[in-house]
Order: C-alpha cells, then sequence, then structure tokens
C-alpha cells in the first residue's frame, strides 16, 4: 500500500507509506477522511492549499466484478464544501494493480504552466510539460496521449473547461475503447485539476503489483459467488443490461417525478422519444451497441454506442441523467440532439447535469425558447470558447440564475438536483438538501423506496419514512463508494444474503483484519461524519442543507404537489 504525493508548486514526486490512520480506507472513505484531516476547509478551492485526491476502491484491481470505480475528492468549488466525483472507465483497476492506495496532488503550478502526470508500469511517477496541450478538447487529447505513450494506458483529463476554471467543469475519464466518456462530473473537480496545472494524468495497465490478498482461494470462491449473484439479481442482471439507465425515462415520467422545462412540470410531453425502449430501437436500426462495456471488470454492460444515422459514433453512454438534464430540462424531446450535446460536454469536460440544468435556468428565464436545439448547442459553444456568457453558463445553474435575476433555480448548495423531482418523491428532497456533496443523485436514490413499479413501499408525496430511506441510503452508499464497486451491484448485495456475505469475506482477504457485516454500516457512519466536520468548518450550516423555495411554494403538475418535509425533519437525517 502506498501513496504518492505530487507536489506542483515544486513539481516534485514523494512516494509514502499509507498512515496507519487511513488503513483499511479506499475510494470516497479515503479522499472524505484524508481531505478532512489535511486540506484547511476554509481554503481557496482553486488555490494551492486545496488537494485533489485520486483513490481506487478497496477492491479495485483485483478480479471482483464491477470494482472499477474510482473516487475523486477536493473542497469543491461549486459547494464550497467537501466533495467526492465518483468515475468509471479505467482508471481505478490500472492504480488497483499497481498497489497504489491514492494519488495526491498537492500545490499549485505557476500560473500558465501545464503538466501531464505519467505513472508507468512499475508504478513510478513523473511529471511532464503538457503546454503543447494547451485548450485541447478531450477527445483529441486522448486520442493524441495513447498514440504517444500507447494504447495501454488509462487517461483522466480536463477540456477547456477545467482549464478555464469553471464550477460546471469535470475530470473525463477513458472507457475500455479509450475514449474519454465517462466523468467525474460533480462538483467542479475539473476546475480544481485545471487550478493545479495538471492537464492530464496517464496510468499504465501493465501494472503486477497490486496489493497482497490475504485469504487467495477464499477470495477466488467469494469473488466467483459475487458475481453469480450480481448476474441472477433482475436489475442488474436483466433490468439495466439492454436499456441502460435510460430505462428509468418511463417510470419515472409514469410516476410525474420527471421534473421538465425548467422543473415546471412532472410529465415531459416527449418523453417518449427520450424513453430507453426508444433509444435502444434507434441504435439497433442505425447498427450501434446497445450494450456495451465501458468500465474494467463490468459485467453488467448497462454502457451503450449511440450512432447517427450513418452509423457514425455520436456518444457512449448515453444515460438517464444526461437524457433529463439536457433533454426534458431544456424542452428537447430530440435523442440526436441529446447525443450530440452529450458528447459536446465530454469533449469540452462539463458535467452534464449542471450544465443541462444551467441552460434550462437560462432558457426559463427566457434567454431562448424551450426546445430550441440550435441554441442548447450554441450555448455550449459559448462554454468551449471561454466568452462571458460561456463562463456564467459553465459555472452552472446557480451563476446563470444570478445572470438573468431569475428565482426558479434547482439546486443545493449551487449543485443541480438531478432527474427525481423532490415534489413527487419526498425522499430525494431530503437526499438533495442533507447529502454533503449538495444535491446529488447517487448518494441516498430512495426512488425503489417511492416507486411502487420498483417495489416502493412509501408514499411518495408524504414525509413518512423519508428521512429514515435517505440516511439508511447515503450511509449505504458512502461505504459503497469505498469499495471500489458499482452502485448497480448494490441491488444483488442488499436481496441476495449470498453476495453479502463474499463481499464481507472479499473484504477480510483484502485489507486484514476481521471485518464484519455491521461494518459496512460503521464506515458508512464514519465517512459521512468526516464530510459534513469538514462542511461545519468550512462555514456552511444547515441553512445550507435546504431546497430551493420554489419547490416549497410551487406546485408540480400533475400531482400539483410541493416539499412537504419541514427543516426540522431535515435536520434530524444526520442529527444536525
Amino acid at each position: 500500500m502506498k501513496l504518492i504525493r505530487i507536489d506542483m508548486t515544486k513539481q516534485s514526486v514523494v512516494v509514502e507509506d499509507v498512515p496507519e490512520e487511513y488503513h483499511g480506507l479506499g475510494g470516497r472513505g479515503l479522499t472524505s477522511v484524508m481531505i478532512n484531516a489535511e486540506v484547511p476547509p476554509t481554503c481557496d478551492p482553486l488555490g494551492p492549499d486545496n488537494k485533489l485526491i485520486f483513490a481506487p476502491g478497496l477492491l479495485s484491481g483485483t478480479r471482483v466484478v464491477n470494482s472499477g470505480r474510482l473516487s475523486v475528492g477536493a473542497k469543491s468549488p461549486l459547494t464550497s464544501g467537501i466533495k467526492e466525483s465518483n468515475v468509471g472507465g479505467t482508471g481505478a483497476a490500472a492504480l488497483g494493480c499497481l498497489g497504489i492506495t491514492a494519488v495526491v496532488v498537492e500545490g499549485q503550478a505557476p500560473e500558465g504552466e501545464l503538466f501531464l502526470l505519467k505513472i508507468d508500469d512499475t508504478g513510478t511517477a513523473s511529471l511532464v510539460s503538457a503546454q503543447d496541450k494547451k485548450g485541447a478538447h478531450t477527445y483529441d487529447l486522448v486520442e493524441k496521449i495513447l498514440q504517444d505513450e500507447g494504447e495501454q494506458n488509462a487517461v483522466l483529463c480536463i477540456g477547456p473547461a477545467g482549464e478555464y476554471q469553471l464550477a460546471s467543469a469535470s475530470i473525463q475519464a477513458s472507457d475500455v475503447d479509450g475514449r474519454p466518456c465517462r466523468a467525474a462530473g460533480r462538483g467542479g473537480l475539473g476546475a480544481v485539476m485545471g487550478a493545479k496545472g495538471l492537464k492530464a494524468f496517464v496510468i499504465s495497465h501493465n501494472g503486477r503489483n497490486p496489493d497482497a490478498i490475504s485469504d487467495p482461494s477464499g477470495f477466488k470462491a467469494a469473488a466467483k459467488t459475487f458475481a453469480k449473484a450480481v448476474k441472477e439479481d433482475m436489475f442488474s442482471g436483466y433490468v439495466l443490461p439492454p436499456l441502460g439507465t435510460a430505462v428509468l425515462v418511463a417510470p419515472i415520467n409514469a410516476v410525474g417525478a420527471f421534473p421538465c422545462y425548467n422543473a415546471t412540470k412532472g410529465v415531459f410531453e416527449g418523453w417518449e422519444n427520450l424513453s430507453g425502449e426508444q433509444m435502444a430501437e434507434t441504435i439497433k436500426e442505425r447498427g450501434g451497441k446497445t450494450t456495451h462495456m465501458g468500465c474494467s471488470q463490468c459485467i453488467i454492460h448497462c454502457s451503450n454506442e449511440y450512432v447517427d444515422k450513418k452509423g457514425n459514433y455520436m456518444t457512449s453512454s448515453l444515460e438517464y441523467e444526461t437524457i433529463w438534464a439536457m433533454g426534458g430540462m431544456c424542452g428537447i424531446d430530440d435523442m440526436d440532439t441529446v447525443a450530440q450535446l452529450d458528447f459536446l460536454c465530454d469533449d469540452i469536460g462539463l458535467d452534464t447535469m449542471n450544465t443541462g440544468v444551467a441552460i434550462g435556468v437560462a432558457m426559463d428565464a427566457g434567454f431562448k425558447e424551450f426546445g430550441d436545439k440550435q441554441a442548447a448547442l450554441d450555448m455550449l459553444e459559448e462554454i468551449a470558447a471561454g466568452t462571458d456568457l460561456g463562463k456564467i453558463l459553465g459555472n452552472g445553474p446557480a451563476a446563470t440564475g444570478k445572470y438573468f435575476g431569475h428565482h426558479r433555480v434547482p439546486v443545493v448548495k449551487n449543485q443541480s438536483i438531478a432527474a427525481y423531482d423532490p415534489r413527487a418523491i419526498q425522499g430525494m428532497g431530503v437526499t438533495y438538501a442533507t447529502s454533503p456533496m449538495g444535491a446529488d443523485h447517487t448518494a441516498g436514490n430512495v426512488v425503489d423506496k417511492n416507486v411502487e413499479a420498483f417495489g416502493g413501499s412509501l408514499d411518495p408525496l408524504a414525509a413518512r419514512g423519508q428521512v429514515e430511506a435517505s440516511r439508511e441510503y447515503q450511509i449505504d452508499v458512502a461505504f459503497l463508494d469505498s469499495t471500489g464497486l458499482c452502485l448497480f451491484v448494490n441491488s444483488a448485495i442488499n436481496t441476495n444474503t449470498k453476495a453479502a456475505e463474499a463481499l464481507v469475506v472479499m473484504l477480510n482477504a483484502k485489507i486484514g483484519g476481521d471485518f464484519q457485516a455491521e461494518d459496512m454500516m460503521r464506515l458508512g457512519r464514519k465517512i459521512i461524519t468526516a464530510e459534513l466536520e469538514f462542511n461545519k468548518n468550512a462555514g456552511l450550516t444547515n441553512q445550507d442543507d435546504r431546497l430551493a423555495r420554489f419547490f416549497y411554494e410551487e406546485p408540480l403538475p400533475p400531482h400539483n404537489s410541493v416539499v412537504v418535509i419541514s427543516d426540522e425533519e431535515m435536520d434530524s437525517t444526520f442529527n444536525r
């Protein structure tokens, strides 16, 4: 187990053993605990005192299926609090196979200088100038890097948005095909990477020095049991592969919870054109791929390759949250346009969610008409060009709403909500408001508890049980984000006793010690406690754990409902 610390101020590399206080931590657990311990909470997120941490999960780099998630952590320039942005692709597996617990980027390069960080197949890190790559978009950048360094490398990089240090800037990660179509999108961590002077991070796939497994035969047997459970689970094995996350478009519209036209309606009139079923049919007709492996170790294959009418690649993977943000929120019901917008965001290095909602806010404010496809494309080009308007849009919905003097801005801690309106699924309002990360769709997604089609038993329009459900899921996800496992294996873990038991065996074999089932929730609580502590010390209060006022005041059709969960109930989520 080793940490690599990169000092951008000195352009130095230091390798050290993982300190005792960080043992048994990986992924989000490591990034959050380390940031709370090492980053001054009131520091400038774009200054030298912030740290950008890349941490594979505890199981990343092993044979465990769907263990290829990477946590990227820092103080967020968007929320002003702690942030972990989770991304798939191939980076986590590459680091895990090198026995690297985390890479910590500190300090700040001299103004105007850009660097590329390389880790070779021996785990040796080096910084080289990337001045010739200044301004490069991510697709051209990754293609050039893989030509120069070889295809057996994972790449994490920023586009123009990161160089401009915009609050919606993402860090793009290469998938198994070497395309930068996976995003650590939320929280503006691409801006932190740009402020550090780091254009790209290149990691060899040929590492052969993973951390030792204490019980190889037991680990192998447990991994086999776990894989079988994931493959046989209804959600991960049968629902996701043919339609991907876009499977949610139809059921969320059916329950009136699909926020569209900048969250003024709960059902989008053109939702059928954006549905997973329609997307799959279009992809099949054009010769694309409805099922695709995008991330290391994945057996779910929920990704896709969307192609144009001539069969040419447009984007991968077209997912539910992007379809909502670039589609429904902007009044656009054309999947080809949504695919174009998705590609442009990946290429520029932008969070599709925060950016799509910013465009929706601008349209709602009267800048352009809802449904104006060309206007949406033009706004992204403004961001890419770094114009004054582009910088406003690229800083997200809150900045956009302030510029246009518009009140309807669906954010918490400046981060956009996700594709579930809190007036129609009250529990999502709890998660948006109370997550230390700002409004977030993965931090504690309680849709399955609220939607009858998914087996939900809660009344989605009532407060009863929502705080408890959100709390449980937020703790659960904090733990899962530490393992490197994809969120989509959680269904198997929570419904199949053998899968949960196998996970405990694998964790014990990987980190040693006496890890028990109850330690999953204990670790999750430890992580969230560290995150809440950092936010408190950074100056955030319970007043920041609030939804925008219009959610309480403007009824959402078709239920004509508002958020009914009180501030006191919100504050009880983590007893703040």
